[in-house]
């Protein structure tokens, strides 16, 4: 076993943890508005006081790792994942919960901007694609896997008549960061030499950024983009359970579950396809099949929308990664300030969901959740207007074939 290895293995643990916390929101938005009796403007709030952090943190992370280095980043980042999670555990009244989901966003924030370049410097820049797209598909598996033991676990709460049991998870949150601190304490992590596109800049230079259009309308799309994702995953259960009667603690989980699965699988279609065909043509196809899923979530019979809601994960695959390539080869100056940019636009996981649920409250969350449209609508909209100064390379199919081919015999 390499030298490398223990340290690759505890940053997939990182992203397993990362995605397994995040998304767990989900599932458990349709128990929390039962449990504390919440409007779903208050609701709302959940996935807001989450993602804000993510737009507050994400370019002061950048700056930090580069002036501390990744232990100190990495320590500071489960402190707080531990401090907001500990919280929740101690004081489970809605006001607390607010606060703890906050802290927890600053910590993962902090996780993600870290855990990137230190997966580049750990596994070599010739495998970094590789690992990228394994910690992708880690990503997906530990959404799936926590909706499925939320179901459980809600299961077993309502045969033995618990209240709040959904609180053990931050317990068991608690005791997580607390041995990956001790980890990160132990293990060699070395000093990281940010790549261009990984070095924060100057107020100036963001300031320069920003002035540009295509900067902003880039800005806007990640907005759009993580809104979706956000809404979509957040809402799906409440919106089954309130236009279907299917239970936020089996049905809803599951397909929250599948939701973030399908899009672990979409991932692996769309390397693919981007192989064959031009980055925006695969934006264009993946983005129109999303709308036509949503239409089908929103106004189709029980069973249909119970399948198209995951559906749309599948779709969504692509967007994230392919918007963000777009951008960056878009603007050739200042990579590394842009990328900060961009990262911090995740904070459309904050504001999109929060009107979703404003909306819902006075026209009803269906009427609500068009506003999904609007943002697939923007992101459709990018596959036309962007002009990327660099393409992604493609190859004919028999020519990617013939490869194939030509491997397999060696």
């Amino acid at each position: 076993m390499s030298k490398s290895a223990p340290l690759m293995l505890f940053i997939m643990v990182i992203w397993f943890v990362i995605s397994f916390v995040t998304n767990l929101i989900g599932p458990l938005m349709p128990i929390i508005i039962d449990d504390f009796h919440l409007n779903l403007t208050l609701a709302g709030i959940l996935p807001f006081s989450f993602f804000l952090a993510y737009g507050l943190i994400s370019i002061p992370a950048g700056a930090l790792v580069e002036a501390r280095g990744p232990r100190t980043t990495l320590l500071l980042a489960f402190a707080l994942n531990l401090a907001g999670s500990l919280a929740i555990a101690l004081w489970t009244t809605y006001a607390v919960v607010i606060v703890g989901l906050f802290v927890i966003g600053l910590g993962m924030a902090m996780l993600q901007v870290v855990i990137n370049p230190l997966m580049r410097a750990t596994g070599g820049e010739v495998h970094f694609a590789f690992f990228s797209v394994l910690a992708q598909f880690i990503f997906g598996l530990a959404s799936y896997v926590s909706a499925y033991i939320f179901a459980a676990l809600m299961h077993s709460a309502a045969a033995a008549q618990q209240p709040l049991i959904w609180v053990d998870f931050y317990w068991t949150f608690v005791g997580a960061f607390a041995l990956l601190i001790a980890i990160t304490m132990w293990l060699t992590i070395p000093r990281l030499t940010l790549a261009d596109d990984e070095r924060p800049g100057a107020f100036t230079v963001y300031r320069q950024l920003m002035a540009q259009r295509p900067v902003r309308l880039f800005f806007l799309g990640i907005v759009a983009y993580v809104g979706t994702e956000q809404s979509l995953a957040n809402w799906m259960s409440k919106f089954l359970e309130t236009y279907h009667h299917f239970s936020p603690a089996q049905e809803g989980a599951h397909a929250v579950g599948m939701f973030w699965g399908l899009m672990a699988v979409g991932c692996v279609l769309g390397m693919l396809l981007l192989r064959l065909l031009d980055a925006q043509v695969v934006l264009a196809g993946f983005t129109c099949c999303a709308l036509a899923c949503v239409a089908l979530a929103l106004y189709g019979p029980a069973q249909v929308s119970l399948l198209a809601f995951p559906l749309c994960g599948f779709f969504l695959s692509v967007m994230f990664s392919v918007v963000f390539s777009l951008a960056l080869n878009s603007v050739p100056e200042h990579p590394g300030a842009f990328s900060g940019i961009l990262c911090t636009g995740i904070l459309g996981g904050a504001v999109v969901p929060l009107l979703v649920g404003v909306l819902g409250d006075h026209i009803g969350l269906r009427q609500a959740m068009l506003t999904v449209f609007v943002t697939l609508g923007f992101i459709l909209s990018i596959s036309l207007w962007a002009r990327p100064l660099i393409r992604n390379q493609t190859v004919g199919i028999h020519e990617l074939l013939s490869v194939r081919r030509g491997g397999a015999a060696h």
